[in-house]
């Protein structure tokens, strides 16, 4: 189901990127560690049809990846957008050819994409949903609960979510921190859509242990094992019966493509940050389709512009399982636009505007700012 009509070219004219510092409600703890402050690169495109609004999904520290916000800020500015004002003229899809002889810096990449894209559909008069292929109105919302300090508080932390209305949890596991979690909330909720996330954490060595969270009946588990680890994958899948998710693994439609060959996974979280734009999640989104195979739409703290156009994402037929497309206020006192994502019903509306159907707020967006710099032709 590839994009149906392609967005119109725009005159890119120059790039303003801009370092922001958003505060979280409460520290995020995961196996790689804790973050009270969420840095996070902005993007706008200046084309002479109009603004466009992308974001750069890096954190302060390469722990998740291996890039980082001034690494993406470095390339981006140094090699990534002078290639794209170079073109002059071009379609949001010929952005990642220009950007391919550049190795690696898919977050980077993808935050430029955006940026472009959503100028190009704006200029038409297009959603990104549209674009994109999306056939729902709202995506059912799971979310995403950091390691809290005993399995106790951790039980508390999912009662507020689920008296909030949030249809699926995830929460985060480490070597220590795993099967006494899970057990508490399994024990203290029943029978709610539950999933974990190691983001890395284990190895081969702690099958045993991974095995025993088998009789959680959980929807997944996800990343366990190492990025590079896709044989290992395969071996661990063939010996628990809980489904494996890739997310860390999957940095490309060929990565996806030799995950789902070797049987390393049999659901796929889709993160467009971390796959290099949004038009290869999409080839990601179809391969899976194809093949069978769920996905659900992964998140990376965005604002309330990378959470746009995850829902849009989120919204394409293949995406069967709950993603972590939350309320913005899961994490954020204030958002950078003017109407953040909430939460309906368990639900958090698409939106339906033009590019990506949010306006940024310009006061949030100041007050956020810690770096600046713009480029032009």
């Amino acid at each position: 189901m590839p994009i149906a009509r392609p967005a119109a070219s725009v005159t890119l004219e120059g790039f303003e990127l801009r370092v922001l510092h958003l505060p979280l409600v409460a520290p995020f703890t995961t196996s790689f560690g804790t973050e009270t402050v969420r840095e996070v690169i902005v993007v706008r495109a200046l084309t002479a049809d109009g603004d466009g609004w992308g974001e750069i999904v890096t954190q302060a520290d390469p722990l998740y990846s291996s890039e980082y916000t001034q690494g993406a800020w470095d390339v981006a500015l140094r090699f990534l957008a002078p290639a794209l004002l170079d073109r002059g003229r071009l379609a949001p899809e010929e952005v990642a050819g220009v950007l391919e002889p550049f190795k690696g810096h898919r977050m980077a990449k993808a935050g430029l994409e955006l940026a472009v894209l959503d100028a190009a559909l704006r200029a038409e008069g297009r959603s990104f949903a549209e674009y994109a292929g999306a056939v729902r109105d709202r995506v059912p919302s799971g979310v995403s609960v950091g390691i809290q300090g005993d399995p106790a508080a951790l039980v508390e932390t999912v009662r507020g979510y689920l008296d909030e209305g949030y249809v699926r949890i995830k929460i985060k596991i480490k070597p220590g921190r795993d099967v006494g979690d899970t057990a508490a909330v399994r024990d203290a909720f029943g029978a709610i859509p539950l999933q974990v996330d190691a983001n890395s954490a284990f190895t081969m060595a702690d099958a045993d242990t991974l095995a025993e969270l088998d009789r959680f009946d959980l929807l997944l588990i996800e990343q366990p094992l190492q990025e590079d680890d896709l044989v290992d994958h395969a071996t661990l899948a063939r010996r628990l019966r809980t489904p494996i998710c890739l997310d860390e693994s999957i940095v490309s439609d060929k990565a996806a493509a030799d995950a789902l060959a070797l049987g390393s996974a049999s659901v796929i979280n889709i993160k467009a940050g971390r796959v290099g734009g949004y038009l290869e999640a999409v080839r990601i989104h179809d391969r899976c389709v194809e093949a069978g195979v769920p996905v659900w739409c992964g998140g990376m703290l965005e604002t309330g512009i990378g959470r746009a156009a995850n829902a849009a994402l989120a919204a394409l037929p293949g995406f069967t399982l709950p993603g972590d497309v939350s309320a913005s206020s899961r994490f954020y006192t204030r958002d950078i636009v003017t109407e953040p994502a909430v939460l309906e019903d368990g639900h958090v509306r698409v939106p339906i505007g033009h590019g990506l159907g949010v306006d940024i707020d310009p006061v949030a967006l100041e007050d956020f700012t810690v770096a600046r710099e713009t480029l032009t032709r």
